[in-house]
């Protein structure tokens, strides 16, 4: 049996944005209906509190697909040369459970975290909305903002980041990319001052979005803090906003904002509106009016992991691109006795 190796480059040569935003609504459709496995995933902290190990198993009936990815979350990568997020993400059939595909997952998380938030910007954002702010300069900064130019057309873009060279790192960069003016704000204030479009992509412990700051009618997207004790928005944020998540259960174990905001009696479980594939079959209602601020809590869920590397494996399949390699997968020393 043939296993794909997709390295880093394959997976951004045959994921671009737009389908990769196609794929998550899918994954997220599938989840709401109930054609999907994930239990909460397994994290081993390593020893000084620098590192994490993460196994995420899943499945999805829809693509016949079941598989695991296994990410080691190092922030002190940044601004290394390293992405803070390295690993892979293992295919496996559901007919023998044989491995179909070993898929980069730097570049897999990097896509399909920036994609579900714009599957959720694109439901609960104002449809006018195009005052990005974006707090944080790394990985997710970057496929945010190609993530967000496909769902709403972008007036203003708007950056702070610490410390304050790589933000003017980042918009140097995606102006040459983008054709994007960008601004470099003085502090996280300015940059989302009158914005309505906020992504928070940092890999700050403690609060760097208040919620004093946010203009009625504003959608955020909070993507860089994914334990119970950390968090990017500060309780009052949290507490204006209608509240999304992409799966509950695991937000009520792992989400610091929320779990945050509960401890200190501001919100109860009843906060959370509902999750983003409810919203896409109608289940869950999303914006009631102009000035609601919205809130996405993103922890990334491994379903979107396995969709994204399935659509990949398939793609390239079909297009016969990608290094193929042969593990076997015969029962062994079956081929020597023949």
């Amino acid at each position: 049996m043939k296993v794909l190796i997709a390295d880093q480059q394959q997976v951004a040569d045959l994921l671009p944005m737009a389908e990769a935003i196609d794929v998550m609504r899918g994954a997220l459709t599938m989840l709401a209906d109930g054609d999907a496995r994930l239990p909460l995933r397994s994290m081993l902290a390593l020893p000084g509190g620098d590192g994490v190990l993460g196994l995420m198993p899943s499945y999805l009936g829809g693509l016949q697909a079941v598989g695991v990815k296994v990410i080691a979350a190092f922030p002190g990568n940044f601004g290394t040369g390293y992405d803070t997020h390295q690993g892979v993400v293992l295919v496996f059939d559901t007919e023998r459970g044989l491995l179909r595909a070993i898929v980069d997952a730097t570049s897999i998380t990097a896509l399909r975290t920036a994609a579900v938030s714009a599957v959720a910007t694109d439901l609960l954002a104002r449809p006018e909305a195009g005052d990005l702010a974006i707090i944080g300069a790394g990985t997710q900064a970057h496929t945010h903002l190609q993530a967000m130019r496909c769902v709403r057309s972008l007036r203003r873009v708007r950056v702070f980041s610490l410390p304050a060279g790589s933000a003017a790192e980042f918009a140097r960069r995606e102006e040459r990319l983008s054709d994007t003016a960008i601004e470099v704000a003085k502090s996280a204030a300015e940059a989302v001052r009158d914005a309505d479009l906020i992504c928070t992509v940092t890999t700050a412990t403690e609060p760097v979005l208040h919620g004093s700051w946010l203009a009625p009618g504003t959608h955020i997207n909070a993507v860089g803090a994914y334990t119970p004790t950390t968090r990017e928005l500060d309780t009052a944020a949290v507490a204006r906003a209608r509240l999304y998540v992409d799966r509950r259960g695991a937000a009520l174990s792992e989400a610091g904002e929320i779990l945050i905001a509960k401890a200190e009696g501001a919100i109860g479980d009843d906060h959370i509106v509902g999750e983003i594939g409810d919203v896409l079959l109608g289940r869950a209602p999303g914006r009631t009016g102009p000035h609601d601020i919205t809130l996405f809590k993103s922890l990334g869920i491994a379903i979107e992991d396995l969709a994204a590397a399935r659509y990949v494996f398939d793609k390239a399949q079909e297009r016969g691109l990608g290094t193929w390699i042969d593990l076997g997968g015969r029962h062994f020393g079956s081929a020597a006795a023949g």
